[in-house]
């Protein structure tokens, strides 16, 4: 009888559960059979802060929450040992299948607290900038850890050598197996807090195969991965959704991404793409005035350009990254940022314009909160010990991270927000 009543008990909780779940129809996402749209943020860090600091971690939760930011950008996945430059620390996985206990713990704590906040999290699960490790380490791992040729700020780093070493990733078997490896035990994980399964927790909304994946020169075997990754986690879990992590049609045709064969993989439930106007020179923040109204207008041209793709595909469509630096390109955590704030109610109104018209338009995550953290000095190189922040390692501190203290932004991600989530919650 016990044993009866137990699994009764298990298939209602299932069956509650399934009601959560984000499911994609008719090109839009829905939640419990409503339209799901949302703002949210790039909050990769999480994971590693629930090791080194819970109490900051709820504290930046509890910011988010009540700016009303229902969607955080996680990842669920490092490599690398102890000594790799550039690479947040510490990682998951040691050397490849030897895994750090505590990071585990700290990415259950961190998914248990958002499922506190009715937050919902898009996981992606690898990487192909090194910054957490990466395809780059996977594949220095199947070459006996030969020397990874890292971009800047490595001296006399290049980034195209860098992104023809890391696409190898998508022909080495032996890398991609390791990476199946981790995907299984990662939806197969147990949250030891809450003791749902990852597969069954609908506080999981997505699985991202990595961050900006991109062909570069082997562009045929980044297609075959994109398909094949994407159907071997659908075959573990039937729940979830799962998306590229793609960047989109960047200025620069040797990326080797095309937006709209990226994404026709019936085994990919939505498009996302990424906005970079400083980084792919269309912004100068020391030449403001003279580049700033060309930069919004590139910005609408590509926004516009690939939701049309998102329309002809009939998928959902996120811009889950965008961000900008603080005026004159400072590093300080009190300078001015009239041009961000500009241009982050520039973006949200766009995206929350077309998401009245346009049913594909679902979301948008900036990047990226950096909350209570602060850099050790502004314009440095993280290493370990420092705060983390929205800039990854290999990036100087400060460049794009959202402070505590920027109230001005903080208003207009709320607003905008209020707008987004309306009907959400």
């Amino acid at each position: 009888m016990k044993k009866l009543l137990y699994l009764l008990i298990v298939l209602f909780q299932c069956t509650v559960q399934s009601q959560d779940f984000i499911k994609v129809e008719n090109g839009h996402f829905l939640k419990a059979g409503k339209p799901y749209k949302y703002l949210g943020t790039n909050f990769w860090y999480g994971m590693n802060l629930a090791v080194s600091n819970k109490e900051r971690l709820i504290r930046e939760l509890d910011r988010l929450e009540n700016l009303g930011v229902i969607n955080l950008r996680i990842i669920a996945g490092s490599e690398g040992n102890s000594k790799i430059p550039w690479t947040v620390q510490p990682t998951m996985q040691k050397e490849p299948g030897i895994y750090n206990e505590e990071l585990w713990l700290g990415l259950d704590f961190l998914l248990n607290e958002m499922k506190k906040r009715n937050m919902r999290a898009v996981v992606c699960l690898n990487n192909f900038w090194p910054w957490s490790g990466g395809f780059a380490q996977y594949i220095s791992w199947t070459k006996k850890n030969e020397s990874i040729p890292y971009p800047p700020p490595a001296e006399n780093g290049n980034w195209r050598t860098y992104q023809h070493y890391s696409a190898q990733f998508y022909s080495n078997e032996k890398a991609k197996k390791w990476f199946l490896n981790h995907i299984k035990k990662v939806i197969s994980r147990e949250n030891s807090i809450n003791k749902i399964s990852y597969k069954n927790d609908p506080t999981i909304m997505a699985w991202q195969l990595a961050n900006e994946p991109e062909g570069s020169n082997n562009v045929e075997h980044y297609r075959n991965w994109i398909h094949e990754t994407a159907k071997f986690i659908k075959s573990l879990d039937s729940n979830h959704l799962v998306s590229i992590g793609s960047e989109g049609n960047t200025p620069s045709p040797s990326n080797g991404t095309n937006f709209e064969i990226d994404h026709q993989s019936k085994y990919i439930d939505y498009c996302t793409f990424h906005l970079w106007v400083q980084n792919w020179g269309w912004f100068d923040p020391l030449k403001a005035k003279e580049t700033y109204p060309e930069a919004l207008e590139k910005a609408t041209n590509y926004i516009d350009e690939h939701v049309k793709i998102a329309q002809k595909l009939n998928k959902p469509i996120v811009l889950e990254e965008f961000g900008i630096s603080r005026d004159e390109n400072s590093y300080e955590a009190n300078s001015s940022i009239k041009i961000r704030d500009d241009y982050y109610a520039f973006i949200f109104d766009m995206i929350y314009k077309l998401s009245k018209t346009t049913p594909q338009v679902s979301g948008v995550n900036f990047w990226a909160w950096g909350g209570e953290g602060r850099p050790s000095q502004p314009m440095s190189v993280w290493k370990t010990g420092d705060d983390l922040i929205g800039d990854p390692p290999h990036e100087f501190q400060g460049w794009y991270s959202v402070y505590d203290t920027d109230k001005e932004t903080q208003d207009i991600i709320s607003e905008f927000a209020l707008k987004l989530n309306k009907g959400n919650l």
